[in-house]
């Protein structure tokens, strides 16, 4: 095909038409997609800055639902600790009601006793979230994992809030051990004395501060991730928006820009229609 030549005048105004079409194109992207650094392309520095914040917001992100989970796991421990902690105290009654008891009334008392210890251990056994139970073992453990960093974490340890646990000291000290055992008759043989019930309740209040302690170490732990927290979500979504700052396109400077554009493309055509004015007249001459 043989080359067509254009002259000066129409080859300037075609190239200026086209660089507008090509602004254009390029305007309506990032109104389309928001996006006024979609690629390398675009500006290889603004990009990579712009995915290195995005990709650390999104490991943020991550973290973030393993402190969510933390909260919850330890939140399960504290309603556990709070159920114990009532069924000790209708313990703590039944030892009381107890030494002002007769015999028959002591049997009886023990049994429910007994039967309270067990509802306790059940509710300790029962507080497991995730598989992971913080109430029914010292060995367990929740890590939970606040940055890539090693050392940026939180670890709290389990407790052991079974009965025959939680009432170690009183079933080496008293002769009531059996109270938390299955000889419930033991109660009824203690005669009118109550020194021994009020040993029992010595080691049940110990027991119950126990219980709170280990509360007020949980609720601390909970504070700790709730600022944590937080914090990471704070902190995500500063360097999204430090981001955006880099590659998000400015919807109402993009519109004006599209307007003006294509008003210039409008120009543009009537330009190239007037460049080829001189063309029509040459052909004139041959009519």
């Amino acid at each position: 095909m043989a080359d067509i030549t254009l002259s000066a005048a129409i080859r300037t105004n075609l190239l200026s038409l086209q660089g507008t079409n090509a602004l254009i194109g390029s305007t309506q992207g990032k109104l389309s997609t928001g996006l006024k650094v979609s690629s390398v392309i675009d500006d290889a520095v603004a990009y990579f800055q712009g995915k290195a914040l995005s990709d650390r917001a999104a490991d943020f992100t991550e973290k973030k639902d393993g402190i969510d989970q933390g909260i919850s796991s330890i939140k399960s421990a504290l309603t556990a600790i709070e159920g114990v902690e009532k069924v000790v105290k209708q313990m703590k009654g039944l030892v009381l009601s107890a030494k002002s008891a007769d015999a028959a009334e002591r049997k009886d008392l023990a049994s429910q006793f007994n039967e309270l210890a067990k509802q306790a251990n059940h509710l300790a056994n029962d507080a497991s979230y995730q598989g992971l139970n913080l109430v029914n073992s010292t060995t367990a453990k929740l890590t939970v994992q606040f940055s890539d960093a090693s050392a940026a974490k939180l670890d709290v340890n389990g407790v052991n809030l079974i009965a025959s646990k939680l009432f170690t000291v009183a079933v080496k000290a008293s002769a009531l051990a059996s109270g938390i055992g299955s000889a419930a008759a033991a109660w009824s043989a203690i005669s009118n004395s109550v020194s021994k019930f009020d040993t029992m309740i010595e080691h049940i209040e110990s027991g119950l501060t126990t219980l709170r302690a280990n509360a007020k170490t949980l609720g601390s732990n909970v504070a700790l991730l709730q600022t944590r927290l937080e914090f990471t979500k704070q902190y995500s979504n500063e360097l999204t928006e430090g981001s955006g700052k880099l590659t998000l396109a400015d919807l109402n400077e993009e519109g004006a820009n599209l307007v003006a554009l294509q008003t210039r493309q409008q120009l543009g055509m009537q330009a190239l229609a007037f460049a080829g004015q001189s063309d029509q007249a040459v052909l004139q001459l041959f009519r």
